[in-house]
């Protein structure tokens, strides 16, 4: 079986990976074995400057999920190239650094920093970020991603992938505009912004008073997005949300998803992302599927 797909020149071995900030360092979660069978590895996002991240509690459990805020707590890209790069790089398999900036200015000081280093296989930006000028999330304002990407663009080399916000009233639009912008690929969909209240004490259970919804929960929302988005733009998506198991996985990519990435369950079980990739084979063995990417779109 070919499990092998590709975002721009770049290909990955299968289609399976992990979605930022929820990959730990090898020996803390993850072992080398597990993770060489990755398509690729997502490190969490590292911002410019250190940053501490949001007062706790940052995260609470809900029905069939989790609402979080951390706040990208990191110990910024400097630290990150030099102390932690290189442990990622010698997994064997694609790396994919994530970045968020508070402006344009730091998008562009941090691809300075990352263009034409070969342990960086493609950089996804995070944009889910402050925008100050138009005083929402760099991803919820079409001309301010198109902004981001195309100064981004200028810079490297590397496959560009641009992480998209679903708290928009339309993710495809968005998507356009990344890839009118040179985005090789869109990476969705991110948490949904959501509120847990203490009805004893009448105050949110999180310290930053509101949070992100991920897990199964979001699953058949985020599904119709990479559809409707699918259908909307020509470059590979990077789906995730809710995947469980393979079978969430597969209706990512019959959905149209070129590669899946998976997130909160791997607080739950860390080997979740190696039993969908297990998981699929067993499918297309099944279904005497001989190429992932016969599969990919394919929805009747």
């Amino acid at each position: 079986m070919n499990l092998s797909v590709k975002i721009a020149n770049l290909k990955f071995s299968n289609p399976v990976t992990v979605a930022s900030g929820t990959f730990g360092a090898v020996g803390e979660c993850w072992d080398l074995k597990a993770a060489k069978q990755l398509g690729a590895i997502v490190p969490k996002t590292v911002t410019l400057l250190p940053q501490q991240g949001n007062l706790p509690p940052r995260i609470v459990e809900t029905p069939s999920g989790m609402v979080n805020a951390i706040g990208i707590e990191n110990d910024g890209i400097d630290a990150f190239i030099e102390n932690k790069l290189s442990m990622y790089a010698k997994i064997g398999v694609p790396v994919i650094v994530s970045i968020s900036g508070k402006s344009d200015e730091e998008f562009q000081i941090m691809a300075e920093k990352l263009a034409g280093l070969s342990s960086v296989s493609a950089i996804e930006l995070n944009l889910s970020c402050p925008n100050l000028k138009h005083k929402v999330l760099v991803a919820q304002d079409a001309g301010a991603t198109q902004q981001v990407v195309a100064l981004v663009r200028k810079i490297v080399n590397q496959p560009i992938i641009a992480k998209l916000s679903p708290n928009v009233t339309s993710i495809a639009d968005i998507a356009a505009a990344a890839e009118a912008a040179g985005a090789d690929a869109v990476s969705m969909v991110n948490t949904f912004q959501a509120m847990v209240i203490d009805v004893e004490k009448r105050k949110s259970m999180i310290g930053n008073f509101t949070g992100g919804l991920s897990g199964p929960a979001i699953r058949p929302i985020a599904v119709n997005m990479v559809y409707q988005t699918a259908q909307r733009i020509k470059i590979p998506i990077m789906a995730m949300g809710g995947i469980s198991n393979a079978e969430d996985a597969l209706q990512f990519l019959i959905a149209g998803a070129t590669m899946v990435a998976v997130g909160t369950m791997s607080f739950i079980d860390p080997n979740t992302a190696i039993k969908v990739l297990d998981g699929i084979k067993v499918y297309m063995r099944k279904h005497k599927i001989n190429d992932i990417k016969d599969l990919i779109g394919f929805i009747k």
